[in-house]
């Protein structure tokens, strides 16, 4: 449907963690998730390819990227079927983890699962402190109360280890398929075991 060396046309000025080498990983995780649960893999390697075309207009507006590439996505596959076409947008406009779009269907699961793969374990780790290069943001910060948690604080006070008590600690839980809950597990307890190990160098206690 569409050839990754057409996709990586597309993607330009993306920050280190939303690169075109973030679209590879998730196009391969995607594929190892996809042929495990019998997913549609043409229609799922069309949205893994697209699914973050909208990042930079998101840093620029605000926007929702997952929407925008969702949009952007339709015009690129406009010349395919309907039906194909709709069925990569769905699952585009799906993958992303602070927005109230749910995946409804198989291909827009797995693209959900492989995306949130990618924020957890040593990749996830790597790139959240390449997000908090790029915001300015500090090496370490305390926890605040649940209230501001729940609000997926994004103040200039946020912080990797504040990112990991709003979205990495509850990756694994939000997970959709058995394949990808399996991949999870060891990605999981890595990043809570690095997290744990910094903030004990911060303290002083080793």
């Amino acid at each position: 449907m569409i050839s990754i060396e057409k996709a990586r046309t597309y993607y330009s000025g993306s920050d280190a963690a939303h690169d075109f080498d973030h679209v590879l990983r998730v196009l391969r995780l995607a594929e190892r998730i996809g042929r495990a649960e019998g997913a549609d893999l043409e229609v799922l390697r069309a949205a893994a390819l697209l699914h973050d075309l909208g990042r930079a207009q998101e840093l620029a507006t605000g926007e929702d990227h997952a929407l925008l590439s969702a949009a952007q996505a339709r015009a690129i596959l406009s010349a395919q079927p309907p039906d194909m076409v709709e069925a990569v947008a769905s699952a585009i406009a799906a993958h992303r983890y602070r927005n109230n779009v749910k995946p409804q269907t198989l291909e827009a699961r797995v693209l959900y699962d492989a995306d949130k793969l990618d924020s957890i374990g040593a990749i996830g780790v790597a790139r959240s402190y390449a997000i908090a290069g790029r915001l300015g943001q500090r090496l370490w910060t305390e926890v605040p109360t649940t209230t501001i948690l729940d609000r997926g604080n994004l103040s200039p006070d946020h912080s990797p280890v504040l990112e990991l008590a709003v979205k990495l600690a509850k990756v694994k839980d939000s997970l959709y398929t058995p394949t990808a809950q399996a991949m999870a597990r060891e990605r999981h307890d890595f990043t809570i075991a690095f997290f744990d190990r910094l903030g004990r160098e911060v303290a002083g206690e080793l």
